[in-house]
């Protein structure tokens, strides 16, 4: 499933904006469709949504998605697994731990099935007064078993189990007070040296990525044709990547496999060959093509399309959005 939840927060309409894949080859355990619930409420301008993940769910901000006010999100896993990837780094949390990502640019979270996930939709121009320059920490581990990360993760979901629908305005406004001085205190934290080289990094990674998703689909799309466009070395594109799991390579070309994915189970393209869909996509060989996509999902793309159900987009009481569960 993918789920566009910065539109979702934003504009307290999940449904808008919102689309449906089935969940990688390599995960499904049934051919259906699987879906996640979503539990809402809020502390003053804060939005705090629960996600429930019946299956393997695969959710993400896609670019033209646009969050009123602009957003950052913090994902805090309450069990299970998850996996948070912005500006080519990939950091996988377990239960209590937590990261940040700019709800302004592309990012995915992904969790693995009976996982749940806490995420807190914070306004960026509040969250600046309390962490400096937010949009350079994307993805970065902040792990429960440390202080102030365990105080806040803790406290967070505390005040989720217990006290979420029963505060009145003026106590919710100061438990958001209190989870912002803690998240500020937690960042603070973070090493400087990488906090330094994160904010001279993000404006490139930033113009980096844009680019990338720009040209995905065009088969000449290269790390040195890259660097060039962009007005660095390749060896700093590199650099750049370095402090996540994906080379810009690899970055590439798993963006593109999840691309045709999609296109693969897509209604519109049923009367498309395999190799039509991958040629659309930036792949020039349909046997490269074949070998990498059964590398990442486990089977053929035509055993793909062919056991893998149409996506149907579930109706609106799927979730639960602030204005109808009365937040």
């Amino acid at each position: 499933m993918t789920y566009s939840e910065s539109s979702a927060i934003a504009d307290a309409d999940p449904c808008r904006g919102t689309a449906y894949v089935a969940a990688p080859a390599t995960a499904l355990k049934s051919e259906r469709v699987y879906r996640a619930q979503a539990d809402w409420t809020e502390l003053g301008d804060v939005m705090v949504m629960e996600i429930a993940s019946e299956g393997q769910a695969r959710q993400a901000r896609f670019a033209g998605t646009r969050v009123h006010p602009p957003r950052c999100f913090v994902h805090l896993m309450l069990e299970g697994e998850g996996m948070a990837r912005q500006d080519g780094r990939e950091v996988l949390l377990r239960s209590g731990d937590f990261t940040m990502c700019d709800g302004t640019r592309h990012y995915e979270i992904s969790c693995p099935p009976g996982s749940f996930m806490l995420v807190l939709g914070i306004p960026t121009a509040k969250l600046r007064r309390h962490v400096a320059c937010p949009e350079s920490l994307a993805a970065v581990a902040m792990r429960a078993a440390s202080g102030v990360n365990g105080l806040l993760s803790g406290f967070v979901r505390t005040y989720w189990r217990d006290c979420r629908h029963s505060l009145d305005s003026d106590s919710a406004e100061r438990i958001a007070v209190a989870v912002l001085d803690l998240l500020g205190a937690a960042y603070a934290q973070v090493p400087r040296t990488h906090a330094e080289r994160s904010s001279r990094g993000t404006a490139h990674r930033i113009r980096i990525l844009n680019y990338i998703h720009g040209h995905l689909y065009e088969s000449e799309l290269t790390p040195a044709q890259i660097a060039q466009a962009c007005r660095i070395t390749t060896r700093y594109l590199h650099y750049l990547f370095s402090d996540g799991e994906e080379t810009v390579t690899r970055y590439i070309l798993k963006r593109r496999l999840e691309a045709c994915s999609q296109a693969l189970l897509a209604e519109g393209q049923r009367g498309r060959t395999v190799t039509a869909i991958a040629f659309d996509h930036g792949f020039n060989s349909a046997t490269h093509f074949g070998r990498v996509f059964r590398s990442q999902f486990g089977m053929t793309p035509r055993e793909y399309r062919a056991r893998v159900p149409m996506v149907v987009r579930p109706a609106r009481r799927d979730v639960v959005a602030p204005a109808a569960a009365g937040c």
